[in-house]
């Protein structure tokens, strides 16, 4: 993917994370579990860390996978700090902060074993 593209990408995601982060959800898709917000925070990141670290590849960073783990995860933490701000429906969860490092970490992880598979 070009870089211009693979930025719009992760710019566009990014927003989209930050207005449902912020806003009430209603009816959002159940899963049937306790955890499904938990879920869905891990998912949220998972996609967000794999965008952010396939715009650091198209620039060649060495170091990709390390930066996009902790911008992936300093977000997750920023959001929540402004839910407790700048909501009254939404509100900080620790949680919801540990779901969000989960998703990155496992997505870091993921990309790890797909580059590892591409070498052999």
């Amino acid at each position: 993917m070009h870089k211009y593209g693979a930025l719009a990408l992760l710019v566009v995601y990014a927003i989209v994370l930050l207005v449902l982060s912020l806003v009430s959800i209603g009816g959002l898709e159940t899963l049937g579990s306790p955890y499904d917000d938990k879920i869905h925070h891990f998912g949220a990141y998972f996609v967000l860390t794999i965008l952010i670290a396939n715009y650091f590849n198209t620039l060649n960073l060495k170091r990709g996978l390390l930066y996009a783990l902790i911008i992936a995860s300093t977000y997750g933490v920023l959001m929540e700090v402004l839910q407790n701000y700048l909501t009254k429906e939404r509100m900080f969860d620790v949680f919801d902060m540990i779901a969000n490092a989960f998703g990155a970490i496992i997505a870091v992880l993921f990309m790890i074993f797909i580059r590892k598979l591409k070498l052999k």
